[in-house]
């Protein structure tokens, strides 16, 4: 006997998804999370057919008063390559002719289903962006976490220490998103953003090898991060999530000012806030803290707001810090280690 694919759809899982009236439901995402990030980040063309090689200036020329009759010693500055590498994102589903075809809107059927792969993609995406790293899982790119992991590192000026020293640490940040500060890449010659290729008919293989007709779709992503210049993006680390839902600490009781100071510094650290556009990003317990601060009147660099994207759409982030967005972001763990 056949044992089913775990990976592919049952009859039962069919059953599920069948109105009382045979139409396909509209399902409920109850999973779907809020990661705005991903509306936010610019993307651009890499130089490379895996990602994008980067050059950057380490050091200026020595420049000198000259005495008259005097020479001047020649100089040079120096710079450096940093090849940022991609990922490739991919997802692939099989569903049974059978199935889809029970009744009658095949096309239904299927895009229930593709709007679950797209929203887990998403979701991974995001959660990269955070916290992936190439060093320990050689088929991811690099996120922000592990580029800003030490207070002692040369960037260790844009990590800002909120103080908390236990295990449910979580992080804000403040990026600039632009052509030459901080970016997404896609590989040369690639295509940008989530490409979904439709297979259309042929045979899938269930646990035992064995063949059956179903509808094969493939998503992929072939995405990665650039940081062109690190002091456009900045981490505000060890933020203790269970002070701040006791209200029991300096973190908690003075939440309404001791946040935004932080948030203030780190706008501060960015050299040149018209190179791109900012915009900061925290989670759901962090940006509940900051919407009750907004409601303080001696708050007042807090404000509830409505926003846009780099595209042009509409994003309801909420909250806005002295004209910079907040934006939610629910891959923002609550479970980081102290950074220090």
């Amino acid at each position: 006997m056949a044992t089913l694919n775990a990976t592919a759809l049952t009859l039962a899982d069919w059953a599920k998804r069948v109105d009382p009236d045979g139409k396909v439901p509209t399902i409920v995402e109850m999973l779907a999370q809020t990661n705005q990030v991903l509306a936010d980040m610019l993307f651009r063309e890499g130089n490379l057919p895996t990602g994008d090689r980067i050059t950057v200036r380490t050091g200026l020329p020595t420049v000198t008063w000259r005495l008259l009759n005097a020479g001047v010693p020649k100089s040079k500055s120096t710079t450096a390559q940093i090849d940022e590498a991609c990922g490739m994102l991919e997802a692939r589903s099989e569903l049974d002719t059978a199935i889809a075809e029970l009744n009658g809107n095949t096309a239904a059927v299927r895009l229930t289903e593709a709007q679950a792969f797209i929203e887990s993609m998403n979701q991974e995406m995001a959660q990269t962006l955070f916290y992936g790293n190439s060093a320990t899982q050689q088929e991811e790119f690099t996120g922000l976490s592990p580029r800003y992991a030490s207070l002692s590192a040369a960037n260790g000026s844009n990590i800002l220490s909120a103080g908390g020293a236990g295990s449910d640490n979580s992080s804000m940040w403040l990026v600039c998103w632009g052509q030459n500060t901080v970016h997404g890449i896609f590989p040369k010659g690639s295509k940008a953003g989530l490409v979904h290729e439709d297979i259309g008919l042929g045979d899938a293989f269930d646990t035992n090898n064995d063949r059956f007709r179903a509808y094969m779709d493939r998503w992929q992503w072939k995405c990665g991060l650039a940081l062109r210049d690190w002091r456009y993006a900045v981490r505000i680390a060890n933020i203790d999530i269970s002070d701040l839902l006791a209200l029991a600490t300096t973190q908690a009781t003075t939440a309404a000012t001791f946040l935004p100071k932080l948030m203030s510094r780190a706008i501060d650290r960015i050299p040149a806030p018209g190179m791109g556009n900012m915009a900061f990003y925290a989670n759901k317990t962090i940006m509940s803290n900051l919407r009750v601060a907004a409601m303080e009147k001696s708050i007042n660099v807090l404000s509830i707001q409505e926003g846009l994207g780099q595209l042009g759409q509409r994003i309801q982030s909420g909250l806005s810090f002295m004209g910079v967005p907040v934006r939610m972001c629910d891959q923002l763990l609550e479970t980081e280690v102290v950074v220090s």
